[in-house]
């Protein structure tokens, strides 16, 4: 059978949605966003949604799964999976080309691995008991549930701690109920070499910074969007934030900024070299070759 969906991933700032959207607007298929903090409305520069990158030849290709959700709702690893199914039905029963693309790893492969997750609602009660334990026996508790934790975060925030006890709990005693989609896809990495993706990393940081980041999470936080909360977005958000609290100053929060976002390079990297010892096949593409992206996608769909 023929593939029913290609997935386009890579580092940050590797010019992956370019290139995803010039390959949909071709083969007349539809976007899904696969990155973490795209969900949010209002946090457009700082995640580098690009809106207009989606516009070709004057014509506007749809997307998903981008300006989901408010940034002061959680919105869980169920719940992109969970999403992104009802989304690729839709898409495949009109006869659209999915394609997916994005960074964050722990998304591309809940979808690509079919992870059984569970739904995990608020329990009350369990909060209650957890919120009278020690941040230390909150990250021993974790541990024991589920020893490789994949999302630092989770051990460093204290809600976040207590919102993953919740889940690996729910995992213990129920599985995945809904219903799966087959699944067929055709993987496309872009990747670049090191020097070359490391410029391009400062590059954009330099015109986000001009082009009003800043100023983008100064109106969130304006918009009621707590500091603690936009801190635990990480990467621009939180030395952004950091620096409008008079915490670091701007040179201070750039530099910071800068080697933190190379840092989060290295770790999609291996993140995704992870994913090919799982036997995740990645056919990789040097830069931005464009025309060996169609014609690796045009063999793999016919």
């Amino acid at each position: 059978m023929r593939k029913n969906l290609i997935v386009i991933l890579g580092a940050t700032a590797s010019g992956k949605t370019k290139l995803a959207v010039r390959l949909a607007a071709e083969l007349g298929g539809e976007i899904i966003s696969a990155d973490s903090r795209q969900v949010y409305r209002g946090m457009n520069i700082g995640t580098g949604k690009d809106i207009d990158e989606y516009i070709v030849d004057g014509r506007k290709i749809k997307y998903h799964m981008i300006d989901v959700i408010e940034p002061e709702e959680e919105f869980s690893l169920f719940d992109y999976q969970r999403d992104f199914y009802e989304i690729f039905m839709k898409l495949t029963q009109e006869n659209t080309l999915p394609v997916m693309v994005g960074g964050t790893g722990l998304y591309l492969e809940a979808v690509l691995a079919a992870y059984d997750l569970p739904f995990a609602p608020k329990n009350e009660k369990l909060r209650k008991e957890l919120g009278e334990k020690t941040e230390e026996e909150l990250r021993a508790l974790l541990l024991s549930l589920k020893p490789l934790v994949h999302n630092k975060t989770d051990l460093e925030d204290r809600a976040r701690l207590i919102r993953a006890i919740e889940i690996e709990m729910t995992r213990n005693k129920t599985g995945f109920s809904g219903k799966k989609p087959y699944i067929d896809a055709a993987v496309f990495g872009i990747r670049w070499e090191r020097d070359m993706l490391r410029k391009r990393i400062t590059r954009r940081l330099e015109e986000r910074l001009a082009g009003g980041m800043v100023e983008e999470v100064a109106q969130l936080h304006e918009k009621g969007v707590a500091w603690s909360r936009l801190e635990n977005f990480g990467l621009e958000y939180k030395f952004i934030a950091m620096y409008l609290q008079e915490k670091i100053g701007f040179q201070e929060m750039k530099n910071k900024l800068n080697t933190a976002i190379h840092q989060f390079a290295k770790r999609q990297e291996t993140w995704f070299r992870r994913m090919e010892r799982k036997g995740i096949v990645i056919n990789w593409i040097d830069g931005d070759d464009y025309h060996m992206l169609k014609e690796g996608a045009l063999k793999q769909l016919s």
